[in-house]
């Protein structure tokens, strides 16, 4: 597929067939999302796959936002951030930061960099002939979904990835698409200065 392809026909999908993602295509959606950018090469971001008897436990234990239609997808992905990882790498004395503060950075990249990782599997899960959802996860869950799950501390989970077969074309019913107008083009770039 063309890549313009994949940037016009990515949206959230919300209903799936239930019908299995292939290895191959699992393997190739998740080899995508470790080549995002990554500030100073810091790499530091997990990623949680669940399936199977693994989904089943998350499905019966954790809410899902509102989207009980996505609970047919047959894959799952908690994309998760490790801001400590950052923090080591722009000590060390290549990047000539003298300690780990937070105050050192401008916008919190640990967060962006998994956000443009999740990005690149919602677009390869398009590519593959998939479809795919971002969603949040209730902050008061995370301990429980550590425990469950054997995910450390150190790793923030950004939201979950639902991906599957789709069972419908365009924009789901009741999705925000379908009540609120595209904001045009022009209101969004700005060309040399804002105003």
């Amino acid at each position: 597929m063309e890549f313009q392809d994949v940037v016009r026909r990515r949206r959230m999908v919300r209903k799936f067939t239930g019908e299995p993602v292939s290895e191959e295509s699992l393997q190739r959606i998740l080899r995508n999302a470790v080549r995002g950018p990554s500030a100073g090469f810091s790499q530091g971001q997990g990623f949680l796959v669940l399936q199977g008897e693994s989904l089943k436990r998350f499905q019966d234990r954790f809410e899902w936002w509102g989207l009980d239609s996505s609970k047919t997808a047959p894959v799952l992905v908690i994309p998760l951030s490790a801001k400590d990882v950052y923090l080591d790498r722009y000590a060390q004395p290549d990047k000539g930061w003298t300690d780990r503060s937070e105050d050192n950075w401008p916008v919190p990249y640990w967060y962006i960099d998994t956000g443009m990782a999740s990005l690149l599997i919602l677009q390869t899960a398009v590519d593959e002939g998939l479809g795919a959802v971002f969603f949040g996860m209730n902050k008061d869950e995370w301990p429980a979904f550590r425990e469950e799950f054997g995910v450390p501390e150190t790793h923030v989970p950004i939201g979950a990835i639902a991906i599957g077969h789709p069972a419908e074309e365009g924009v789901s019913e009741g999705a925000s698409p379908r009540s609120r107008p595209r904001t045009p083009f022009d209101e969004i770039v700005r060309w040399g200065r804002w105003a």
